[in-house]
């Protein structure tokens, strides 16, 4: 495996007295794409929303590029592309304008923006669209504009939390295809996702989360190993069951 990108240590975050992210250690390497995978209500966007920096610790820290977050915020943020649950975008704004206000955060301008936001949007296949207000988008293009505004900065480490969440199965694999294609060009990704035959398709390792905690983690393989050694007759999902008592397919929207 490649450097260490990304280590939390006893991370944990409570509110009030439910604690949602429970002593949470994780190695994530350069090159890998990591997928953390979970029921709705697993701790899943929580824990993304503290190795981003957005929600502070109650306790444990998060180190990236060997630097504390916290700490050293300026020095690692420019590094991250964020694609969050929620659309970040703004339907008033055209698609053009929606990706360079994102990347302009970042301090690029003049000909070095431009050119981030065009091929941004090419990317996504919507340079087409380029002059088209969000709001008049399908809900897998505004999936796919929500990735253009976080990759223009070129970052290192993608965050994608649960990017595919209603829409249609042509947008769901043009969007698995290009976190692919973004992973062979040398960005290490981390991928949360209740929908297992994803998390199975493109990630290189696997973490089972289930209240706020890591249960089980390896690849695909490994994690059927931990059930039976018949791993060829034994789908993630039964792993999922065993492990947790849970049909993760109760969970999807």
């Amino acid at each position: 495996m490649g450097d260490i990108i990304l280590k939390t240590t006893d991370l944990m975050k409570k509110y009030d007295n439910k604690t949602v992210v429970d002593n949470l250690n994780i190695e994530i390497h350069k090159g890998e794409i990591f997928g953390l995978l979970g029921p709705n209500g697993a701790g899943k966007s929580t824990t993304m929303n503290m190795i981003c920096s957005i929600v502070r610790p109650t306790a444990g820290t998060v180190e990236l590029f060997d630097k504390n977050v916290w700490k050293k915020k300026k020095e690692v943020i420019h590094k991250i592309g964020y694609i969050p649950q929620e659309l970040a975008i703004h339907g008033n704004l055209k698609a053009w304008e929606n990706v360079e206000l994102f990347t302009s955060l970042y301090g690029i301008k003049g000909a070095e923006l431009k050119k981030a936001v065009d091929d941004s949007l090419a990317y996504v296949g919507l340079i087409e669209r380029r002059q088209d207000f969000a709001k008049n988008f399908s809900g897998g293009m505004k999936r796919r504009l929500n990735i253009a505004c976080a990759i223009g900065h070129n970052p290192e480490l993608l965050i994608f939390d649960e990017p595919t969440v209603g829409i249609d199965p042509q947008s769901r694999n043009f969007i698995l295809d290009k976190i692919k294609e973004s992973n062979q060009k040398g960005a290490t990704v981390i991928y949360t996702s209740h929908y297992m035959e994803e998390v199975e398709a493109i990630c290189t390792r696997i973490a089972i989360m289930d209240n706020g905690k890591i249960i089980a983690s390896g690849t695909s393989e490994e994690l059927k190993k931990m059930v039976t050694d018949d791993v060829k007759n034994i789908s993630l999902e039964e792993v999922f069951l065993t492990m947790t008592g849970k049909k993760l397919r109760d969970y999807a929207e």
